[in-house]
């Protein structure tokens, strides 16, 4: 599946600027998770990965997870995206399990980096780039800071891992850090149809 289709399938089903936001912050993410975990020739895939991952989010937030399969295969996604789009509801809707590492990435990645931009916004510079992680860590001890963004499930991520609380929100910083200007400049141009 090509990131252009990809994009066209998602808009399908996305309009609000919040998900698109949240879409291609996780898709950047994914990418550069994949070059740095010797991944580098599935980038492009675990890029769609990101990209979709919540499709069905928006038109269907009582069954997210569960519509995905549905919508995804409508547009051609092939069956492995499937399965990793899916795995990130793990025990949330759905007992599809994260098995590659690329869908332990994104299951624990996923709701960080929403605790990430919560954390950034509320910044004067409104950036990651000058964000450290000690901030991330001060703002991920107050549960009603982000209330969205489950902790549970990020902790239980690390663990999928086999990494520290403190190496995934790195890894996660400097995964957004490298394609935040990118998300940005896209963001100032879009407008909801």
């Amino acid at each position: 599946m090509s990131r252009e289709a990809a994009w066209s399938l998602f808009l399908q089903y996305n309009r609000d600027p919040f998900h698109i936001r949240h879409a291609l912050t996780v898709e950047g993410v994914m990418k550069w998770y994949a070059r740095e975990t010797g991944f580098a020739d599935e980038e492009a895939f675990w890029g769609n990965v990101g990209l979709l991952h919540d499709i069905d989010f928006e038109a269907y937030p009582d069954e997210h997870c569960v519509k995905a399969p549905a919508l995804l295969r409508s547009g051609g996604a092939p069956e492995a995206l499937i399965h990793a789009v899916v795995s990130h509801g793990y025990g949330l809707g759905v007992e599809t399990k994260p098995e590659h590492l690329m869908e332990k990435v994104l299951y624990a990645a996923d709701e960080l980096t929403g605790l990430i931009w919560a954390a950034a916004i509320i910044r004067p510079s409104k950036s990651v780039q000058d964000m450290e992680v000690k901030s991330i860590r001060k703002k991920y001890k107050v549960p009603a800071f982000a209330a969205g963004c489950s902790r549970a499930v990020i902790e239980k991520g690390a663990d999928m891992l086999g990494w520290s609380l403190d190496a995934l929100m790195e890894k996660t910083l400097l995964a957004m850090r490298a394609s935040e200007a990118e998300v940005n400049a896209f963001m100032e141009t879009y407008q909801a149809p």
